[in-house]
């Protein structure tokens, strides 16, 4: 499956957007819609200078089509765009090692219908320990993305 518009708006609306180098809350030097690297790998530092919009745009677009490649090899079962975006969104946010070794992962594969699945996304609300209402309100977008037929 690819990306399309609705998982680019998805991922906006919940990193936000900063044209200059900032500290995520897991303390990660990050620019543009939350991104940690550019898209020739190097790391963002705090000392980088500021990007455009349109950057950052193109940024979040390479990204996330990054992100979607890994989680095509990883989910086997068939999803819909829906369920497809709301994974993505996940493992844009959480990062693809906590995809791969996630119960959400064995029970979308195993049978991507099944009600606990919505369970498994609240299961990631946590930054530093502390549960966040931000990642809260994230998860369950994402589930009820993932429900939407």
């Amino acid at each position: 499956m690819q990306i399309n518009k609705d998982c680019l708006l998805l991922i906006a609306e919940f990193e936000g957007l900063s044209l200059q180098p900032y500290l995520c809350p897991a303390k990660k030097a990050t620019i543009g819609y939350g991104n940690c690297y550019y898209k020739d790998g190097k790391k963002v530092t705090m000392l980088d200078n500021p990007i455009t919009k349109e950057e950052a745009l193109e940024l979040l677009k390479i990204i996330v089509e990054s992100f979607a490649k890994e989680v095509n090899k990883l989910v086997s079962a068939p999803l819909n765009q829906n369920q497809f975006n709301a994974v993505v969104s996940f493992t844009y946010n959480t990062g693809l090692n906590a995809l791969k070794n996630s119960t959400l992962l064995k029970l979308i594969n195993k049978d991507n219908n099944q009600l606990a699945i919505s369970n498994e996304f609240l299961k990631w609300v946590n930054v530093g320990g502390e549960k966040s209402k931000g990642l809260e309100k994230r998860r369950i977008k994402e589930s009820q993305i993932y429900f939407k037929k």
